[in-house]
């Protein structure tokens, strides 16, 4: 049992609906004790228990400040015996709860601070989670309730004139893993998410909330009178808004006045503040009293199934279009406005399309052209007749296609530069991301949120996107391609990078297996771990596996429930934990997105490029039928392997960072391609090749290698056998009839094009220079975690 050091004065708080009975502190520790992860073969569902143990704080608001003790003081337990494996679900814990509490004392927001800054002492990812609860903590402390204000306004988009920030969760499930009765079980979980037991929320209600908690923070339960506060704001009605405004310029200006700002004059403000609601509602205001909870909503979120016909960045851009930012905070035009809103930026630039060049063959001079009749409508022509004239006329003359700004601004290309400048090297993680061209002295993988913000101030950005992708390794490919035509887009033409910061998160969801299944069918199932990227975040941060790779193996078990019990009332769970996953989950882990380039057997079929994410697979489709037995067999009987001979020229990698050029010419039936590491040991960012058969040995009797580490590789069959190709285990990517493929990291487009530019000012030098050398070569795609990567 633990052992209570602290005595504290009691808080009066009630909730909603009355006054809500507490939990002992003693009950809290258990339950604290049982979300903590356990050891590998020891799981049990803390993701479940976790998020009863947050319903049961927000239904019970007088345990709010008794958890924060709780959990704080397990912190600094955790801290002194060094188990540091607890440390960051118990920070993620406390965090969530601060946020949510009515009202913490000095001395409280002081030990929780004072804990954060020690961790900027511990390795990577602790200080980089440290350094970031740290800085919220300080300002929590110095302005109350400031945390909640901008929580709310930003996720449910609230209007205003003094916070323009707004967030927006987009979670895309794939249909080939979430389909038949997991849709309606899904959308009802959002449903209900969004309402409320008394209907939906309007704004006015999050205005209310925020009011609420805003002077309930500051001024505490000696000065504010929480059931009396709460009915003024709801007496009011629509007047409420411009109190809302109030709060939120009080906050905002000693957000800006920082330490420099009193927090007695914050007070005392937001004190006149709370008289003048209530003599607005004719009530005398109190010396005192109990505390009302203010539930902290989930986000705005928008579901949908990631269909061929979904264009995502099109969904963002009908969202940038419905934008509520204030026009205080607009700094485009309304010319640039025009152009950039009115298609999705794939129609601003389509740039994956092939555009071909027409030889003019006139002067392009109207005037040249040749004469014809003017029709009037004085003429014997009826009117219809007249206008079907004039309209082929028009048609006729010279006319300009809509041209393509190919120089960027100065603005545009510090935008560009300033995303791909890459943070130094860390203990969390290597220089650059990874494997190919220009890689580190490492092959350690990057993680860890970026702490070049400091040195190199990005320009701000007003919108957050935070894109939740639901399914397994096949989602996790399209992403990566979609992604990578984004990056094809905006290095062209800037649309989305202007505006908004993206986020990715995943959520491992396996294909339900099916009881009537054959073998016959299983035969063509992919094979290998179809959530391998899944399991190896799940594998490098604990709490990633506790709460969200828990949650994919439940969603298929939810969607049967709530078929078997339609008419049960609904309590949103997956939509609450995507909501504290894109809350707390700010760690990214970066994986490399390759590049592929497929060259055809027939010479009519040009070359196609495409990339890929988490695994390759090529084979033989003449030998894929023959069991593993009968080419053992064959290999006994003839010494040689059966299947067809291919060469491969790749670059072996090396942990000194010494890559040596090596070719190697086998037989084979096929062979699988992996980026994602399938333990720790071979943790390595780069790819790992597996032949189907292994090699036999050389003529110098030299031992065969059953795996091949490289960062680039190209691959061609010798004879005229063609193979087939599998991107991410998604069938809908296979490609056939292949003769070579040529595979390397995938270059950012924006440093693509900053080295094009700077290429027109150089004398044939090909070095690196200036700004480029600390530029991201490779194209990261970052996937938020809860920790990044623990080792």
């Amino acid at each position: 049992m633990a052992h209570w050091d602290e005595q504290r004065p009691p808080v009066a708080m009630e909730s909603a609906g009355g006054v809500s009975p507490t939990v002992p502190e003693a009950e809290l520790y258990r339950r604290i004790q049982a979300v903590l992860p356990r050891e590998p073969g020891q799981q049990q569902p803390q993701g479940m228990l976790r998020w009863t143990l947050h319903k049961k704080v927000q239904n019970n608001p007088a345990n709010s400040l008794a958890l924060v003790w709780v959990l704080i003081k397990e912190l600094e337990k955790a801290e002194r015996w060094d188990s540091r494996r607890f440390i960051v679900p118990l920070l993620h814990t406390l965090m969530y709860a601060v946020i949510q509490t009515a009202h913490i004392p000095d001395e409280l927001y002081k030990r929780v601070y004072d804990f954060c800054k020690r961790l900027l002492t511990f390795p990577h990812p602790y200080c980089a989670v440290g350094l970031s609860y740290s800085k919220h903590i300080k300002a929590e402390r110095l302005i109350p309730g400031l945390m909640y204000q901008r929580t709310v306004t930003a996720e449910q988009r609230l209007k205003n004139d003094h916070y323009p920030f707004q967030e927006r969760v987009f979670v895309l499930a794939d249909p080939a893993v979430l389909s038949g009765s997991l849709v309606p079980a899904l959308l009802g979980d959002f449903e209900a998410s969004a309402s409320a037991p008394s209907g939906f929320p309007s704004p006015l209600d999050h205005m209310r909330s925020v009011v609420q908690h805003s002077l309930q923070a500051a001024l505490g339960s000696e000065r504010c009178d929480g059931p009396q506060l709460a009915q003024a704001l709801r007496d009011m009605g629509q007047d409420v808004e411009p109190y809302f405004q109030e709060v939120l310029a009080v906050l905002e200006r000693a957000v800006e006045e920082g330490a420099r700002g009193d927090g007695a004059t914050l007070r005392s403000r937001l004190q006149q503040l709370h008289g003048k609601i209530l003599s607005k509602a004719d009530s005398e205001p109190s010396c005192g009293g109990s505390l009302r909870d203010c539930p902290l909503p989930n986000p705005e979120m928008s579901f949908h199934l990631w269909t061929e016909d979904l264009d995502i960045w099109r969904e963002l851009g009908k969202w940038i279009r419905s934008s509520s930012v204030s026009e205080s905070f607009s700094s485009l035009s309304q010319e640039q406005e025009d152009l950039e809103l009115g298609e999705s930026p794939g129609d601003v630039l389509p740039c994956d399309i092939t555009r071909l060049s027409m030889m003019s063959t006139d002067s392009g001079i109207e005037r040249d052209l040749p004469l014809s009749a003017e029709p009037s409508p004085s003429s014997s022509l009826d009117a219809a007749s007249w206008e079907q004239c004039k309209i082929e006329q028009d048609s006729g003359r010279l006319s300009r296609r809509g041209g393509i700004k190919m120089k960027q601004s100065p603005k545009d290309s510090m935008v560009l530069m300033q995303d791909l400048l890459e943070d130094h090297p860390s203990p969390g993680g290597g220089s650059g991301g990874g494997g190919g061209a220009g890689r580190g002295t490492t092959l350690q993988r990057r993680a860890g949120a970026s702490n070049m913000q400091d040195h190199f101030p990005k320009q701000q950005r007003h919108m957050t996107a935070r894109i939740v992708v639901m399914g397994d390794d096949r989602a996790v490919g399209r992403l990566a391609k979609a992604y990578y035509f984004f990056r094809k887009r905006e290095a062209r033409r800037l649309f989305l990078t202007m505006k908004v910061s993206l986020q990715f998160y995943y959520i491992p969801v396996c294909e339900a297996p099916t009881p009537n299944s054959s073998v016959k069918e299983n035969h063509h199932q992919p094979r290998g771990d179809s959530c391998s990227l899944g399991s190896y975040l799940s594998s490098v941060d604990p709490w990633y596996s506790c709460n969200i790779r828990s949650l994919g193996c439940m969603i298929h078990k939810l969607g049967s429930m709530q078929q078997l019990n339609p008419g049960k009332t609904k309590e949103p769970f997956i939509s609450d934990v995507i909501s504290y996953y894109v809350r707390c989950g700010q760690q990214p882990v970066y994986f490399t997105i390759y590049f592929v380039k497929i060259t055809f057997a027939s010479a009519e079929k040009d070359p196609v490029e495409d990339v890929f994410l988490t695994h390759l697979e090529m084979e033989f489709p003449e030998f894929k039928h023959i069991t593993a037995s009968v080419r053992d067999k064959h290999k006994k009987s003839s010494g040689e392997v059966c299947g067809a001979f291919i060469s491969m020229k790749y670059k072996k990698v090396t942990l000194s960072g010494r890559d040596v050029e090596k070719g190697l010419s086998v037989r084979t039936s096929g062979a699988q391609i992996h980026v994602i590491p399938s333990n720790e040991a071979e943790d390595l960012n780069c790819l790992t090749l597996t032949l189907n058969e292994p090699p036999g040995k050389a003529k110098n009797n030299a031992a065969p290698q059953s795996k091949i580490r490289t960062s680039d590789i190209k691959i061609r069959s010798l004879e005229r056998r063609c193979f087939t190709l599998t991107l991410d285990r998604d069938g809908r990517r296979t490609y056939r009839d292949v003769q070579s493929i040529e595979i390397c990291p995938c270059l950012d487009p924006g440093y693509c094009v900053q080295k094009t530019m700077r290429s027109k000012f150089s004398l044939g030098e090909d070095k690196e220079a200036g700004l480029s050398k600390y530029m991201s070569k490779a194209l990261p795609l970052p996937i938020n975690t809860f920790a990044g990567i623990i080792n």
